[in-house]
């Protein structure tokens, strides 16, 4: 069996322990088309009811109180506050699996290609019980989940994509499987328009407690196994195994596009060539923890480390040399011990994330080299898993699923539309008074927004507590902006002749309110409208243009 996990909430995606095979692993046996332990859910309705739309809508993120603002006694801002960098909207949240002998499943890790992503599961404890979803993000305003695989045997901890395959590494309880011959295995699987093919998947087995990691480097694929394992190289077309080495304790495999990176839990990073022989290595003297996810992922010149407690450690990747640490910026009151630690990190251009378990998902910006700490998104649950590319971040938060997290940045076309205007520095309660006509460009997070003169935004936006549009105001935007949230809901209210032109994409988690006389106008070649209320108009209303209306609002 395996033993039981530490109590932490972190490890509810932990790469949890076997039974040791004492057998020596000298090969990996291939098996091709094995039929045990393998149930596709066929009911889309299932699978439908998977995404949950209730925490859907505009994040905040936390960032260190200024000791001598004033705070609102209603709000609980402060007026002098500034608009906030990085108006991200949360998405939706994808539910772990559950089926019968398999109700406790947490989310472990995902890759993102195109349009879709690949999300796996595993189980805390004893159990062998995975899952696999893939997820259909083409169209941010509604994900879907079109394919879902169980297995009844096997733990499934990472996954990678590359040319029409997944590649999931993981755990099985070979005791109890007609085909492996250790318990640490990967698996191809072929998919193609968001749906897995299990009539002919190929798997390999290594030594070691459980596959911690799989990456796809050129026509190989990179496993690595946890205690008493291996990094072991295979052949991805055929998962013939091409090289191997044994570690003590093997979390995590990066690969900068000549070298390899593995994280060994028991010394700390070690590099290697294309033939798997280790070049330097880089000795950290961190507690990584007892079967915890840990990850490691190059930045340009240097290496970013998941040290636990420690926070995420940099260090440049040829020198070793350690440059700095990058601490966990929130400390709740009523996590347990260990509970707070960085598991994994994602570097997205300039944005860098860090899975802080019960400390959240911290966003930093690079900036000239250096790393400035933003704030805390405000997410819930315990965050062990984080993945972003393109406008996209995936976070997993254990037995509460995947959470898909848009980061809505500015089109470039847009930007260069826009070029000409100043970027919004100011507060987070935009006020434009009757009279006043103002233009802005940027990327910001707002409180409120009330317009009784001309306003002009260009850009990407997000206002947590509502838009008004006074009598006469005239409120003009081009490119995203979403406002309110689901659980949370706040109006656009357009007051007696006051109008709203929008070009670009309008997200309302609350009601679209018309007073009499008021009108919206969609001037753009592919606007799109979101409302997860109810449009309500008054006498003499105008809604002028063509657009996408999303959920029928209209």
């Amino acid at each position: 069996m395996k033993p039981a996990l530490p109590v932490r909430k972190i490890v509810l995606i932990t790469i949890a322990a076997s039974l040791f095979i004492t057998s020596c692993s000298d090969e990996t046996t291939i098996f091709e088309n094995p039929e045990d332990n393998l149930v596709s859910e066929t009911d889309q309705s299932k699978l439908d009811q998977s995404i949950s739309f209730d925490r859907a809508g505009v994040l905040d993120i936390l960032e260190d109180p200024i000791a001598s603002a004033k705070k609102s006694s209603v709000t609980g801002k402060s007026e002098e506050e500034e608009a906030g960098d990085y108006p991200l909207s949360l998405v939706a949240q994808i539910a772990p699996p559950s089926f019968a002998n398999g109700g406790n499943l947490a989310a472990t890790h995902v890759a993102l290609h195109g349009d879709y992503g690949y999300v796996t599961y595993n189980t805390v404890g004893e159990e062998y019980v995975g899952a696999i979803d893939v997820v259909d993000i083409s169209d941010p305003t509604s994900p879907r989940v079109t394919s879902r695989v169980y297995y009844t045997n096997a733990d499934l901890n990472s996954i990678a994509y590359d040319n029409g395959y997944i590649y999931v590494a993981g755990g099985v309880d070979a005791e109890q499987s007609v085909t492996a011959t250790a318990n640490s295995l990967v698996a191809k699987i072929a998919v193609s328009g968001g749906r897995m093919n299990t009539s002919n998947i190929a798997y390999g087995f290594q030594e070691g407690f459980n596959a911690t990691d799989v990456r796809i480097i050129n026509n190989n694929v990179v496993v690595t196994s946890g205690q008493d394992g291996f990094v072991v190289m295979y052949d991805k077309n055929d998962l013939s195994v091409l090289n191997e080495a044994a570690f003590s304790d093997l979390r995590s495999v990066a690969y900068n596009g000549s070298e390899i990176a593995i994280l060994d839990a028991a010394q700390g990073v070690n590099f290697l060539d294309q033939n798997l022989n280790t070049t330097r290595s880089l000795a950290i003297d961190s507690d990584f923890g007892i079967d915890a996810k840990r990850t490691l992922d190059f930045l340009n010149e240097n290496i970013i480390v998941s040290e636990g407690a420690k926070g995420a450690g940099v260090y440049h990747a040829t020198s070793g040399n350690f440059i700095e640490y990058l601490p966990i910026l929130t400390s709740p009151e009523n996590a347990e011990p260990g509970e707070i630690v960085t598991n994994g990190v994602a570097v997205n251009e300039n944005v860098l994330l860090m899975a802080n378990g019960a400390g959240g998902l911290s966003l930093s910006e690079i900036k000239d080299d250096q790393t400035v700490g933003v704030g805390v998104i405000e997410l819930t649950g315990s965050i062990n898993y984080v993945a972003s590319k393109g406008d996209y971040i995936f976070a997993a938060s254990g037995k509460k699923g995947f959470q898909i997290i848009k980061l809505n940045r500015p089109d470039e076309s847009l930007v260069q539309r826009c070029k000409d205007l100043s970027p919004y520095f100011g507060s987070s309660f935009l006020n434009i008074n009757s009279g006043v006509d103002r233009a802005y460009s940027g990327y910001k997070r707002f409180y409120t927004i009330n317009v009784a003169g001309n306003l002009l935004l260009c850009g990407s936006w997000s206002v947590s507590n509502g838009v008004t549009i006074n009598d006469g105001g005239l409120f003009e935007m081009k490119g995203t902006i979403v406002v309110g949230r689901n659980y949370k809901r706040r109006n656009v209210v357009i007051n007696s002749g006051g109008t709203l032109r929008v070009e670009g994409n309008l997200t309302i988690y609350g009601d679209l309110v018309l007073g009499d006389g008021a009108a919206i106008e969609f001037i753009g070649e592919d606007d799109v409208v979101n409302i997860f209320g109810d449009v309500t108009r008054g006498t003499n209303t105008t809604v002028e243009g063509t657009f996408r209306d999303v959920r029928g609002a209209f």
